[in-house]
């Protein structure tokens, strides 16, 4: 055997919305292959729609067979690739958050007892009483008003679980499978994250649910790091504690992999299966942040990832407890109006041109000569509001027709402003060592990093390794709590870093007032309730 096959290697899965990504990572963290399997296209027969199925009533759920499917897809693509799963010393993955998975009771003597020779999916295809709600699911309203009574109120929620009830989260999805279809909660053997339901396929046996992921289901006490009983006992009966199992740190090696892996892909048998975790969470640790650095995912709605020393209560977004010993808690707060909205009034100002939108900006001024602008094309989450569009001049009055180059700065820096704004008020604090760590399909728009440079005073970096945090944070927890079980250092786990925007030495002085208008602006637009 040559020396390049003996060099070890730490895989990574992503089981998101619309796909399954894997990935293989050398020990210095490098990508060595890739894989992925996009459910619609590769699986026409589950009728996905963007990777879910649409019910009444704002009910979305996915069929868990599906990947089951995908999986057995994205190994044999993997071996295509040319991976050697007998170099594989751990591998870890992520899974979209807030949805959940209904074993059939027997589920887990099929898990320990499969053959080699079959499929997965041929063999756990009656593994399941029911789809899976999903994280776009908002057919539980009545349930999380019910729950945050039953604990005290929202805040209180909030306060123990890190969030207040959210029709997405987990508990108030139990809750109304409880209340609308008993039979099949009490068919029910085991209730699985996503994350944990795929790491059972790995593990061989129910995999427990991870405390970062598990804290993003309205039931976990973030503080003692329990399940909250008041909790429980809104959402189901005396069973749901042990439908849920214990839950784990999300550094745990839960034990080696299943021999089925083994015996079909050449798997080592002492290949270890770190606890998975949702995607949010996995992202945290692909970025490697630190506390008080900053994860600014630019995509379809913007996201902001903050490592905390300590819990705080949140006003809006939320608090789970950290995947990685370096942030023992992180800060979640998500904003629908992202990249598609500054897509949409791109178009509208200048049409389908970045350059001509970069030309604009160009024309204006830090600042922007006292305009500013919040622009919702959607239901905003932070805060939560309706559609609308408010544009201000410096004093405050209406402005009525601002000019295009004032309006694309507005925007932007508007973004910006809330950004900081909401992080602020989850008690985070920005001091010389911070910085923002900026990923997603707008984190190649230098005029945009280079404003949140500006608004947040902070210099912007990006990560070289991969544009999927979430994946690449997969493989690196994989290695990375590998290397510290196992006592050996890997080349890689130093983050490369690429710094990309620094902030003016005025920037401070330019935009804390305007973050003080951000807030007066916000407080007269009208709220959803």
């Amino acid at each position: 055997m040559i020396e390049e096959t003996r060099k070890k290697t730490f895989l990574g899965f992503d089981f998101s919305t619309q796909r399954l990504k894997a990935v293989v990572i050398g020990e210095d963290y490098i990508v060595k292959q890739e894989a992925d399997v996009e459910f619609d296209n590769d699986l026409p027969e589950f009728r996905t729609f963007g990777g879910v199925v649409r019910g009444e009533c704002g009910e979305v759920t996915a069929p868990p067979l599906l990947w089951v499917k995908a999986l057995d897809m994205v190994l044999d693509k993997l071996i295509v690739a040319g991976v050697d799963f007998a170099t594989i010393e751990a591998l870890s993955g992520a899974a979209q958050q807030h949805g959940s998975v209904w074993w059939a009771k027997g589920s887990e003597s099929k898990l320990g007892n499969l053959s080699p020779d079959e499929f997965l999916h041929t063999q756990l295809a009656t593994g399941f009483v029911t789809n899976s709600p999903v994280w776009m699911d908002s057919s539980t309203s009545a349930d999380c008003r019910a729950l945050e009574e039953a604990v005290g109120g929202p805040e209180e929620l909030a306060n123990i679980t890190g969030s207040r009830a959210y029709e997405r989260f987990t508990g108030p999805q139990i809750r109304k499978m409880f209340r609308t279809k008993p039979r099949a909660y009490q068919a029910a053997e085991r209730i699985s994250l996503i994350s944990s339901f795929a790491c059972s396929l790995f593990l061989g046996r129910y995999a427990p649910i991870d405390l970062s992921d598990g804290s993003g289901m309205n039931l976990l006490d973030i503080h003692t790091k329990k399940w909250c009983e008041k909790a429980l006992k809104a959402c189901g009966d005396e069973t749901l504690e042990n439908k849920l199992g214990t839950p784990v740190p999300t550094s745990t090696i839960l034990g080696n992999i299943s021999p089925y892996f083994v015996q079909r892909y050449g798997f080592k048998s002492d290949c270890k299966v770190v606890a998975f975790t949702g995607d949010n969470c996995s992202a945290l640790a692909g970025l490697r942040l630190r506390s008080g650095w900053v994860g600014l995912s630019l995509g379809t709605s913007d996201t902001l990832l903050l490592g905390l020393s300590a819990p705080a209560a949140p006003p809006a977004g939320h608090v789970l407890v950290g995947p990685t010993a370096e942030a023992p808690y992180m800060a979640l707060l998500c904003f629908a109006n992202g990249s598609l909205t500054r897509q949409n009034h791109r178009d509208r100002l200048v049409g389908a041109s970045w350059d001509a939108f970069s030309e604009l900006l160009r024309a204006t001024v830090r600042g922007n000569m006292g305009y500013m602008g919040i622009y919702y094309d959607t239901a905003e989450i932070v805060p939560r509001a309706g559609p609308g569009q408010w544009v201000q001049e410096g004093s405050g009055r209406r402005a009525e027709r601002p000019a295009k180059q004032f309006e694309a700065r507005a925007l932007l820096e508007g973004q910006a402003l809330a950004r900081r704004a909401h992080a602020e008020d989850m008690h985070f604090a920005l001091d010389s060592s911070s910085r923002l760590i900026a990923t997603g399909g707008a984190s190649v728009n230098k005029e945009l990093l280079q404003i949140f440079a500006d608004v947040f005073n902070t210099p912007v970096y990006v990560l070289e390794q991969h544009a999927n945090a979430a994946l690449l944070g997969a493989a690196i927890r994989a290695a990375e709590v590998w290397s510290s079980e196992a006592g050996v250092k890997l080349s890689g786990s130093e983050p490369t870093l690429t710094p990309v925007a620094t902030p003016y030495p005025d920037s401070e002085k330019i935009y804390t007032p305007m973050l003080t208008r951000y807030r007066q602006m916000i407080e007269n637009i009208p709220k959803l309730q």
